[in-house]
């Protein structure tokens, strides 16, 4: 069977492979999409030989892009504007029990395709000229794609303690491919999950956030959580499987308890905004928005299952895991803000509601109010038709709301009219607290109405009240105003 392949970059490679009578091979991701009629532009290519050398001469022969290379394990990168070819020399992979790198040895093709995590992942094709296109299949990959099936080379328990992160690849795999685990694959997971504790939480992290960047991450966290594995990759989330929430109906005057798992929901909520946004982040924090229920939980007859301040608990949990899967900090505070928020649309889509809330929410939310909105339609997961239709009007209503007010009141990533520096100047008084009393009340009569948000409005507004609040007195009832200010850097803007 040959490929037909057309990618100029494995064209030339092939050429000068000839020239340095060199066999390669391209195999992994670039021949399983292609079998299956997709493109991709990460290029594995093995070499018979020096993957490292034969890495050099390419490059010396392109002139351009980027080499990294990677003496110990024999590879080497090189980065192009939009793909990425990697080199390796045909190896022998062993990994010692209590080891998370690998011991590198040379070895023949065949050792090189039976280290492959899955077969369909160890189909290689000839670029050599003499067979180029020939495609090589010795643990018949082919018709596993066919099969749409994730079988290992060889005995799946040795595949899974070579490398335990291939672990976490199979149900990545699952969800960007829409294939199968093998049974037997999918014991050996089960049986070896505690096996992920000598991986770095790197790796462990890269292969996570590349199954939440899939079109459905929910085929991969499904699974991932039913054989055990969740709770050695992200414990908080595995401890929301079980939760239940009960709602309480009454259907003809019957009461009536609805369970809704807060793991599976919470899944949902997840596949709901990868099939509106790519943004990483924004899917992380669907993901996490009810990550503080199971501590929150509590039981009223008249209600069912509460959980009073998981959106408040849920933002301080956010930093710890931002630290612990070594997540980039720069993206946290948005999700911390999100989880923090994702209950605030829910509580203004009443007709009754003022502007002044509305306003709140805008100036709590700023720039990310829209995702916030995305994220609150997505967490609408009920499979009562009249229910949902009436929850999508409502937020219909509330964004129309948002824009009007929006558009008038321009609070999104609001500045305040008055600096601090504006207000000492004004009320002669030196930095402290009142500053920040002072700059609460201000904002507060910008929210509920009382003045447009403007400079002048805001100064004639400050000297109208500055004498009563500068008193002792009144600075000592404002005792909500000095907690609030210590709470919302923390909680809302991220500051610490």
């Amino acid at each position: 069977m040959k490929l037909k392949i057309e990618i100029d970059i494995l064209l030339q490679i092939g050429r000068l492979a000839d020239e340095k009578s060199t066999e390669v091979y391209v195999v992994g991701g670039f021949v399983r999409d292609a079998l299956r009629g997709f493109d991709c532009k990460d290029y594995d290519i093995m070499v018979v030989g020096d993957g490292i050398a034969f890495a050099k001469l390419v490059q010396e022969e392109f002139g351009k892009g980027k080499l990294v290379i990677h003496e110990k394990f024999r590879t080497a990168r090189l980065f192009f504007h939009d793909e990425t070819v990697e080199f390796v020399g045909t190896r022998k992979e062993v990994y010692r029990p209590e080891s998370r790198k690998p011991e590198v040895t040379i070895g023949s093709m065949e050792d090189d395709l039976r280290r492959r995590d899955f077969t369909v992942n160890a189909v290689a094709v000839a670029l050599n000229t003499a067979r180029f296109g020939e495609v090589v299949d010795i643990f018949d990959g082919i018709r596993d794609i066919d099969r749409k099936v994730l079988r290992t080379p060889v005995d799946p328990k040795q595949t899974f303690s070579e490398d335990p992160l291939r672990i976490m690849r199979a149900f990545r795999f699952q969800a960007q491919l829409g294939f199968e685990i093998d049974p037997e694959a999918l014991a050996a997971i089960q049986r070896m999950a505690e096996r992920l504790a000598v991986v770095s939480q790197e790796r462990i992290t890269d292969e996570f956030l590349k199954l939440l960047s899939t079109s459905r991450p929910s085929t991969g966290l499904i699974p991932m959580y039913e054989t055990g594995v969740l709770k050695y990759v992200f414990p908080e989330l595995d401890r929301l499987g079980g939760v239940d929430q009960k709602s309480v109906d009454y259907p003809d005057g019957v009461r009536n308890y609805h369970h809704k798992d807060v793991l599976y929901h919470s899944f949902e909520v997840l596949d709901n905004i990868a099939a509106v946004s790519s943004d990483i982040w924004l899917r992380l924090a669907a993901l996490l928005h009810d990550i503080a229920k199971p501590k929150t939980k509590a039981f009223r007859e008249d209600v069912g299952w509460t959980f009073y301040g998981h959106a408040e608990l849920g933002a301080k949990m956010i930093p710890a895991i931002f630290t612990r899967m070594r997540l980039p900090m720069n993206r946290m505070k948005y999700v911390r803000k999100l989880v923090y928020l994702h209950l605030r649309p829910i509580a203004l889509v009443q007709e009754q509601v003022t502007d002044s809330a509305v306003r709140r929410l805008l100036f709590d939310a700023g720039e990310e109010i829209d995702d916030l909105m995305l994220l609150c339609k997505a967490d609408v997961t009920t499979k009562n038709p009249a229910r949902a239709k009436r929850y999508r009007k409502n937020y219909k209503k509330l964004k129309e709301r948002l824009e009007i007010i929006e558009s008038r009141d321009r609070l999104r990533n609001w500045q305040p009219p008055l600096r601090g520096e504006d207000i000492m100047e004004i009320c002669g008084i030196k930095p402290g607290i009142a500053v920040g009393v002072l700059k609460v009340e201000i904002e507060n009569a910008i929210l509920e109405g009382k003045i447009p948000n403007e400079y002048e409005a805001a100064r004639e507004y400050l000297l109208r009240i500055k004498d009563d609040i500068l008193s002792q007195k009144t600075l000592f009832k404002k005792k909500s105003l000095r907690e609030k200010l210590d709470k919302l850097p923390e909680i809302i803007s991220g500051e610490q």
